[in-house]
Parts: C-alpha cells; sequence; structure tokens
C-alpha cells in the first residue's frame, strides 16, 4: 500500500502508471485499488512519481479476471492494455478527425450500407446483448457488417478487431471517409480512451481503454492472430467476449468458418445458403491416392491448370507449400496411403524404425502396419519448398517466384507463378488459381484444431481468387479426398466439417467439452506433480519437459493452476494451448 501526496491527488486513479520505491529501488506500477485502509500501526509510502495514464477501472478488473484465465501475471495485462507513450490527463488528443459527442441516443452519421447486411444485424443484436457467431462466405465483404453495426447504435464506444494492421488501417479509412469519428490503435490510444469514437486495432486493442463497450465487432474471428503466442496465452476474441457480457454489450464474431468452440457460446446467424455459395469459388480436389510416386508433388491436373492460366496475359498462379515446423508424415512404402490414427484421424509418429505408431492428438497407439495392405513397410515424406520452385519452373516452362514470410520481394515484384509457405496467401493481393500442393500436411497437424485451421486456409485461399462467380478456382492435392474439410469447402458449408468435429471433441473431451494447460520447462516436473494432488485434473507426460493437464472446465483448470506454487525451475503454462 503506498499514499497519494496532495500534489498527485487530481491525477492517481485506479488505472494510473506510478513509479515506487520498493525494497531501495524505484520500480514502476499500477494503482489496482484505492481508498485503501493500510494495517493498524503502518504508515505507508508516499508515491514517487506520476507516470502518466493507464487502462481505465474496468480494464484493470478485466486484466485481473485474464490473470486468472490464462495462469499468467497480472503485469503482463495491464501492459498491453497501457499506451505506448506517457499519457497525462487533461492534454489535448493527437490530431484527427473531428468528433462529435455521441451518446446512446445521439443519430449515427454513418450511412447504411444496405443489402444482407441490414438483416445479419439486426438478427445479431436481437435482445441487445449476447454472443452472435455471423457466418459470412470468404468472398462477402466483412466489413458491411461492422458498417451496419455502427449505422444502429452510432460509433460511441463500439470496438472493431481485425487481425493485421494492414486491414485495421484500410477499415480506419473506409470509416473516416463515411462520415465516423475512428481512433485506430495503438497510436491513437489517448482519443480512443475519450470514449467518443470508434475504436479499430489488431489483437491487443481487445484491451482499447473504453470504460464501457457498447457493442463489438471482430472481423475472422477464427484467425490465429487472435491468439498470443507467449505466455500467458490469451486470446483477443475471448477478452472481448467477457468484455461483451460484463458491459451488457452485443459482441458480433465474424467468420467464414466458426469454430466449435464459438460455435457452443453463441448463437449462429447466415447469409441464404445461395449466397453463401456464390461467396465461395470452385474447389477443385485432385485425388493422388492411385498417383504414381515417381510424379513427386505436381498431378497431371496441376500442369494442366497452371499452364492454362498462365497463358493469360495477365494470369497468375500461388502455390502453397507448408513446411512450417518441418512436419513428419509417414506413408505406405508400398501402397502410398497416410499413416493415420483409426481413433481421431490424426497424423501418427514412430519413435524408431518398427516400433508402434502413437497419435500425438489422442494418444492411441497402435502396430506399425498399414491400414489399407497391411504392409509393414513406412516411409517419411519431406518436403522443401525451394525444390518444389525449381521443379514447377522446369514443368511450366516459366520462372518461378519462392515467397515466403522471410522473403524480402515486394508484392509488385512477385511473378505470375508464385510457389510459397502459407505466407503467400497474406503477400499476395489476388491471384487467378490458388494450388496447395499437399494439403494432407494441414489435415493431418498434430493439434486437436487442424480441421478448422485447414479449413480456415481455404478460406483465406478463397479470399484471392474471389467468389464462384469471379472465375478463379481452388486445386487441392490430397490422399484423402473424403475428408471433411475438402466435403465442407467444396460443397461451401462448413457445417460438414463443425459436425463431426464437435462429435469428435465430445468425445475425447477437448475444448469447448474440457479445458487444457500445457506444462513446459525444467521446473514443469515439479509443477505437474503438485498438480497430481488435485482429484479433479489429469496430468500426463508425452515426452520430457512437456506435460498436459486437464479439467472438465476452466472453472476447475484455472482455480487449481492459480492455487498451486510455483516452482523455482523455469516453467511456461499455456492454457488453451493451440499445439496439443
Amino acid at each position: 500500500d503506498y499514499a497519494v501526496p496532495d500534489s498527485m491527488s487530481a491525477s492517481i486513479r485506479v488505472g494510473s502508471r506510478v513509479r515506487i520505491d520498493l525494497h531501495g529501488r524505484r520500480v514502476g506500477g499500477w494503482v489496482v485499488e484505492d481508498d485503501v485502509v493500510p494495517p493498524e500501526g503502518v504508515v505507508p509510502k508516499p508515491i514517487a512519481l506520476s507516470s502518466g495514464e493507464g487502462p481505465p477501472a474496468p480494464v484493470v478488473a478485466l486484466a485481473e479476471w485474464a490473470a486468472w484465465r490464462w495462469a499468467g501475471p497480472l503485469s503482463s495485462f495491464l501492459g498491453t492494455a497501457s499506451p505506448p507513450r506517457v499519457v497525462r490527463r487533461g492534454q489535448p488528443t493527437r490530431p484527427g478527425p473531428a468528433e462529435a459527442d455521441l451518446g446512446p441516443t445521439s443519430p449515427s452519421p454513418v450511412p447504411s450500407p444496405g443489402g444482407a447486411s441490414v438483416g445479419i444485424v439486426t438478427e445479431a443484436r436481437e435482445g441487445a446483448e449476447g454472443l452472435s457467431v455471423v457466418r459470412l462466405a470468404p468472398a462477402l465483404d466483412a466489413s458491411l457488417i461492422a458498417l451496419e453495426l455502427l449505422h444502429q447504435v452510432g460509433p460511441a464506444g463500439v470496438l472493431i478487431l481485425v487481425p493485421s494492421h494492414a486491414r485495421a488501417s484500410q477499415l480506419a479509412d473506409r470509416l473516416r471517409r463515411a462520415g465516423a469519428p475512428v481512433a485506430l490503435l495503438p497510436d491513437e490510444w489517448e482519443a480512443a480512451s475519450s470514449g467518443k469514437r470508434v475504436v479499430i486495432g489488431t489483437r491487443s486493442a481487445a484491451w482499447a481503454p473504453l470504460s464501457q463497450v457498447r457493442a463489438v465487432v471482430v472481423l475472422d474471428a477464427h484467425d490465429e492472430a487472435y491468439q498470443e503466442e507467449r505466455s500467458p496465452t490469451w486470446s483477443a476474441v475471448d477478452i472481448v467476449i467477457e468484455r461483451g457480457r460484463r458491459d451488457r454489450a452485443p459482441v458480433v464474431l465474424v467468420t467464414p468458418c466458426p469454430p466449435v468452440v464459438l460455435l457452443e457460446q453463441g448463437k449462429m446467424v447466415t447469409t441464404d445458403r445461395a449466397v453463401e455459395r456464390r461467396g465461395w469459388p470452385i474447389i477443385e480436389v485432385a485425388d493422388r491416392t492411385a498417383d504414381d510416386p515417381r510424379t513427386g508433388l505436381f498431378s497431371e491436373r496441376l500442369v494442366q491448370l497452371v499452364r492454362s492460366v498462365l497463358d493469360s496475359p495477365s494470369g497468375r498462379v500461388v502455390c502453397i507449400l507448408n513446411r512450417k515446423g518441418r512436419a513428419r508424415l509417414l506413408a505406405c512404402a508400398h501402397c502410398g496411403a497416410l499413416a493415420r490414427c483409426t481413433r481421431c484421424g490424426g497424423a501418427v509418429a514412430q519413435k524408431e524404425p518398427g516400433g508402434e505408431l502413437r497419435c500425438r492428438r489422442c494418444d492411441l497407439a497402435r502396430p506399425a502396419v498399414c491400414a489399407e495392405c497391411d504392409s509393414t513397410r513406412l516411409k517419411v515424406v519431406r518436403i522443401g519448398v525451394s525444390r518444389a520452385t525449381e521443379e514447377l519452373s522446369a514443368l511450366a516452362g516459366r520462372e518461378a517466384t519462392e515467397l515466403t514470410a522471410d522473403s524480402e520481394e515486394s508484392v509488385d515484384s512477385v511473378s505470375r507463378l508464385v510457389v510459397g509457405t502459407e505466407a503467400a496467401l497474406h503477400r499476395v493481393p489476388r491471384a487467378d488459381a490458388v494450388v496447395f500442393l499437399d494439403f494432407d500436411q494441414h489435415l493431418l497437424a498434430p493439434r486437436f484444431g487442424a480441421g478448422e485451421e485447414a479449413l480456415a486456409l481455404l478460406a483465406r485461399a478463397s479470399r484471392l481468387v474471389g467468389g464462384r462467380q469471379s472465375g478463379g478456382r481452388i486445386l487441392v492435392q490430397t490422399r484423402i479426398p473424403d475428408h471433411e474439410v475438402l466435403r465442407a469447402a467444396v460443397h461451401a458449408d462448413p457445417f460438414l466439417l463443425a459436425g463431426p468435429e464437435r462429435e469428435l471433441r465430445q468425445e475425447l473431451a477437448l475444448p469447448p467439452f474440457g479445458a487444457l494447460a500445457l506444462l513446459r520447462g525444467s521446473g514443469s516436473a515439479d509443477y505437474a506433480t503438485a498438480l497430481r494432488s488435485n482429484d479433479k485434473l489429469s496430468v500426463s507426460s508425452s515426452e520430457p519437459e512437456r506435460w498436459l493437464v486437464r479439467a472438465a472446465d476452466h472453472p476447475i483448470l484455472c482455480d487449481a493452476l492459480a492455487s498451486t506454487p510455483r516452482p523455482a525451475g523455469r516453467l511456461r503454462v499455456e492454457v488453451d494451448p493451440t499445439d496439443v
């Protein structure tokens, strides 16, 4: 506890950033409670310095909840919620568009975009509070949902999240042209704190300095960019859902492929089936099960498609070959069938030649025998994007460009034939065809969310080629042509994946029908041993310094993590891990 000097009384409140003397050092911190009565006989030291504004009191309370929910230090969340530079109370805000004092009853300056977005937003706002999941095909303009919401409720207190900084800037410019006052985070933090503008930003904008949100829109709510990779592994989508619940405000999650976790929390709103079909492109599946292994990565259909598109003067083909993590797939050396788990369909691993096959997703073990032809000879499938670029250049008779997250090529200089990782889907503005050279790496990735992530990848590619009427197409090469992910994409019906995915997760007690935490580091074994004393938890280990903790729900899991003392060794706790 610290005392507030009279000289600072006007500027210090809950959320303020300060500097204090602690054990002979001067350290920074945040005010998290006011009007505290110190213990009898204790005279608190005065705060040394004021470091300016921090998050408002409701956001401080939200950070305290997040520290429990993701088993992280409170200071980590308060730091994310604070401005990137010192902001003093009463100082002028940074220059920006003129803002009006728009209350809840003030007329909105944003014109309605019209069309189907009117009915979608009206249905999503029924009851004026709660969570709605809007399933909108990838080629349809999701920004219209945000525009229509602003037209209906006005911009004050509205929070909009997008997955990338580029899209945040584009949407901010679009709303400003429509007449809405906008605060773009993180640069316009002080303007956002006024509560008079619509606030737009990426993942960290979930902590926008609004004392109360009146409505929230999340575009591409399925995108993994909303998940913090560093510990604590918080989710911006979960943060804004909690903000909406506390402020009794509607939360609208817009996505072409809603994850099961979101569908279980809110009501789903969709467009007409005909409209949804037009919003997905033609997706062609190339079954490579019976292909000669000597043909390598490139089927005859792929070569035909590439040559036909490149015959057009402006045609562009993007070929995707994901090598992130260098996933190892096992295939039968005799018939070429991929080795899969017989229970959940995931990829299996083999620690030593001739050893048993074990699924990293559900931990089921079985003998090293091909499920199709009973052969015991298995081979490792290895893939490289650089070699694929060279081979495709030779086949197509045109120079191909390799494009990855590390490439320095600018978008304007990219050739008409591109081979790259999934980063190419974010760096190339448009394409006439997108080809997935080996989609099985995504379908069989050793994560329980692999199917949903694979469908999201197809949705991202669909934006490059446009809807069904654009003439663009997606070609998927696979040895699992009847996989539910591919059926969902081909038929433009994400429920064809969501239905089986929900059943599988219920059977395996995976989120949202259970809660998970992953422990890593030298101190993980001691921490796992301490957690095992809780009979409501299941604790297991698949490899040294890697422990998986399971619970029936998040309250049980998070209470256990909060009440168990941390060991002295290095420990990383990931609640809701993505690579399990």
